[in-house]
């Protein structure tokens, strides 16, 4: 269908607005604009630039603040166009900015706000549409989006505890390895030449080194490059389905980073389910989307299994007790909320309990990891500085001829 840039003034108050609208010719997209008591300046059909904003991809952080004020605004019994309207125009993002402006421009062309949202699924996931949706079919928008705003800050709380927890040690371990690179490929050649002109036999430990150090010096850009090509194999590997099912059936395996993994999409699971349960969003609806968002194939499989069960009539707790994913106390809290007519509440305190659980394991593991690469840290460079300088140890036999001896 066309797509038609305006210039119209409401008939109101005489503000001037500029905007798209959608519709089958130039008469139609006035006709239209007419009945929303918009009177038109100027039009005309606008040429190739709808798709564009379909692929754009919106930070988790920028989502965040988007359903915050427009919850706000709503919840204010601001209309929801001029709501999106004001969100575009003060949204430094550009990809955001454009996506709302499409988003409000259909929302005006006489698409539902959950219909608008399906044109950048890159932007809004079926979890946000889903919930809109059921929002609106309830009269609940801004109740409903305050809801999806929560959800959104809980779980980028939770991936900056990850990411916060996982920065230290990662810079730890870079800089480890550059300054034992740094030391086989510069300094230990140094003391290579001056140990070779006293023409006596090193210790063991020195000449292992010495002779790992020749291999990196001499084949330095290969180890690189073969180290690159393992980690692209080992990424592109983890893309294919083959892949994903290798690591999300053995990272929950891990010892102490598994349980880690397993409580995140166990948290992950338990708060969708609880926000869409809320939202009045059907179950069955609720278990494809779930599925979906929880981040691990192996109870992805386990939850749409589960889900034919419940569609035959069988309860969620006990669907969701055949499968050892599944922790007995995750299935006893749903099956007390069965029972009591509260799901959404048990699982939301699951979910609150889980993210505890992560914040303390986090939390006692950079404790421990602090120590533990420090002694990293000396063992290696330590061990190197050791090698090298037990020569010196024994220099007085080496001077006279006996060193090694």
């Amino acid at each position: 269908m066309p797509l038609f840039a305006y210039t119209a003034r409401e008939t109101a108050s005489g503000r001037e607005i500029r905007n798209t609208v959608e519709a089958a010719s130039e008469q139609a997209a006035i006709a239209a604009l007419l009945n929303r008591n918009l009177l038109v300046v100027e039009i005309k059909e606008k040429i190739a630039k709808r798709g564009r904003t379909k692929g754009g991809k919106v930070a988790l952080a920028d989502l965040v603040i988007f359903t915050r004020q427009l919850a706000t605004m709503i919840d204010a019994g601001i209309a929801i166009v001029q709501s999106l309207q004001a969100l575009a125009d003060q949204t430094p993002n550009k990809v955001m900015r454009d996506t709302i402006r499409d988003v409000c421009t259909r929302v005006e062309g006489g698409e539902s706000f959950s219909e608008a949202l399906t044109r950048h699924p890159k932007a809004f996931n079926r979890l946000y549409v889903a919930m809109v949706g059921a929002g609106e079919k309830g009269g609940l928008l801004s109740e409903i989006l305050a809801r999806l705003a929560t959800y959104q800050e809980n779980t980028e709380r939770l991936r900056k505890k990850v990411k916060t927890a996982l920065m230290y040690p990662t810079v730890v371990s870079v800089v480890a390895i550059v300054i034992t690179v740094f030391l086989l490929v510069r300094v230990i050649p140094t003391f290579k030449e001056v140990y070779s002109g006293f023409g006596a036999k090193l210790p063991g430990p020195t000449e292992v080194l010495i002779t790992i150090s020749e291999i990196v010096q001499h084949y330095l850009i290969y180890l690189i490059i073969l180290a690159g090509g393992a980690v692209w194999g080992w990424l592109y590997f983890l893309k294919t389905k083959p892949g994903r099912e290798f690591w999300d059936t053995q990272r929950i395996k891990l010892p102490i980073f598994g349980a880690i993994a397993h409580k995140i999409c166990l948290a992950r699971f338990t708060r969708t389910l609880s926000s869409l349960v809320r939202s009045g969003v059907p179950i069955l609806e609720v278990l494809q989307i779930v599925s979906q968002t929880v981040g691990n194939v192996v109870m992805e499989k386990a939850i749409k299994a589960a889900a034919l069960d419940i569609e035959r009539g069988e309860g969620i707790s006990a669907a969701l007790a055949k499968y050892p994913v599944f922790p007995s106390m995750v299935v006893r809290m749903l099956s007390a909320g069965e029972q009591t007519g509260n799901i959404d509440t048990m699982l939301e305190r699951v979910a609150d309990f889980l993210d505890e659980e992560i914040d303390t394991t986090l939390s006692g593991l950079m404790s421990l990891i602090e120590p533990l690469l420090i002694v990293f840290l000396g063992v290696v460079i330590g061990g190197m500085v050791i090698c090298m300088f037990l020569p010196i140890f024994n220099l007085a036999n080496i001077v006279s001829g006996n060193g090694g001896k």
